[in-house]
């Protein structure tokens, strides 16, 4: 089957996290989201899932050259980033796309979905 990357752009301006959220709107995204998370573990498609912090506390590590080099913050200036992502199993695109209208529905957001490259022959 094939592995499918579902990605949750947030703004970059904002740069939400669950902290600065309202607690009661986090409670039933929390609640939406955990449904979601189960119903695709019980379908076996989950392969994993996680939320990331914004990009103004990451450290781009560059080791192309002789020595690495290590700068704060993001590698590109956007106006959005990736939050937060799922990856899943599917039998298609079509049913990878079933998949995202839940999560998008379950997070009150826009998701990308992409297939994930496979290996030449494999």
């Amino acid at each position: 089957m094939t592995k499918y990357f579902l990605s949750l752009p947030h703004d970059s301006a904002e740069e939400p996290t669950m902290e600065s959220m309202d607690p009661a709107e986090l409670q039933e995204i929390i609640a939406a989201v955990g449904a979601f998370n189960t119903a695709v573990q019980e379908a076996g498609a989950f392969v994993t899932a996680g939320g990331l912090q914004p990009p103004s506390t990451a450290t781009t590590v560059d080791y192309s050259g002789d020595s690495p080099v290590l700068t704060p913050g993001p590698f590109v200036k956007a106006d959005e980033y990736l939050g937060g992502f799922w990856i899943i199993e599917a039998e298609n695109d079509d049913v990878a796309t079933e998949w995202t209208k839940q999560a998008s529905r379950a997070l009150r957001s826009r998701i990308e979905v992409r297939a994930l490259q496979e290996e030449p022959g494999a």
